[in-house]
């Protein structure tokens, strides 16, 4: 447990259970668990992922939870535990239905693949190509 504490632009706080950020640009907001731990692992705010936008949030499905970030959001479920989604990815994801598409829950965070980039879900991947911009998703 801390007291408030400076962050990079905004203050935190850590309790038992979690930890509560605030920034001007993005509210108040808790993160604890699994979220808040790949998040930590991250770097928190420092890492890309910015402050958070949303408190840690049961997914519409309640097989799982995510929270928002400036930068992306962070995924968890009991069977694919917490994930970063971001970018493009994250895009292609949300305009599919996130977690109710048939890709699922992500399983593995973006990682580097010859000629670009791949992020592995329940259901498939999805896939950047460095040569042709793009985005494609395939089922396993």
């Amino acid at each position: 447990m801390t007291g408030d504490s400076r962050a990079l632009g905004g203050w935190f706080t850590h309790f038992q259970g979690g930890s509560i950020y605030y920034s001007p640009a993005s509210g108040a907001h808790f993160t604890g668990g699994a979220i808040r731990d790949r998040w930590a692992a991250m770097g928190w705010e420092r890492g890309g992922m910015g402050f958070p936008t949303t408190d840690d949030t049961p997914t519409p499905n309640r097989k799982g939870w995510y929270t928002h970030f400036q930068g992306g959001s962070i995924y968890w479920s009991a069977a694919t535990g917490a994930h970063a989604v971001r970018g493009g990815f994250r895009d292609t994801w949300a305009s599919m239905g996130w977690e109710n598409s048939w890709l699922g829950f992500p399983t593995k965070d973006e990682y580097s693949v010859e000629g670009g980039t791949r992020m592995d879900f329940q259901g498939g991947t999805l896939s950047w190509s460095r040569s042709t911009g793009k985005i494609t998703a395939r089922r396993s």
